[in-house]
């Protein structure tokens, strides 16, 4: 899978590039056959934003954007909101929770 990370007004640690490697590693994981995907890191005055894009096969593309006062939060959210896309479109992945039966 490419990936592309783009900074667009603003510097990007590399540390932060990592996480964000770590985090697209995860969510392909859970998604058939990945083919690209970007990460674009940008900022507006106050705000930092973090657009997180997933291009899987048969032409599906999943967009999540997040924002907060600083890049590491707004990646975060992103994540959040591209993990709950996948789980919608791949049902099988869900994450399940166990429910804690109370014995008398």
């Amino acid at each position: 899978m490419h990936t592309t990370i783009t900074a667009r007004h603003c510097e990007v640690p590399p540390t932060l590039r990592e996480r964000a490697l770590t985090i697209l590693r995860r969510l392909t994981h859970f998604v058939s056959r990945a083919i690209n995907s970007s990460v674009i890191f940008d900022r507006n005055h106050t705000q930092r934003t973090v657009e997180v894009r997933l291009h899987v096969a048969r032409g599906e593309v999943f967009v999540a954007k997040g924002e907060a006062k600083d890049h590491r939060t707004a990646l975060s959210r992103a994540e959040r909101k591209l993990r709950r896309q996948i789980d919608k479109m791949f049902p099988r992945f869900r994450r399940r929770r166990r429910t804690s039966v109370r014995k008398p």
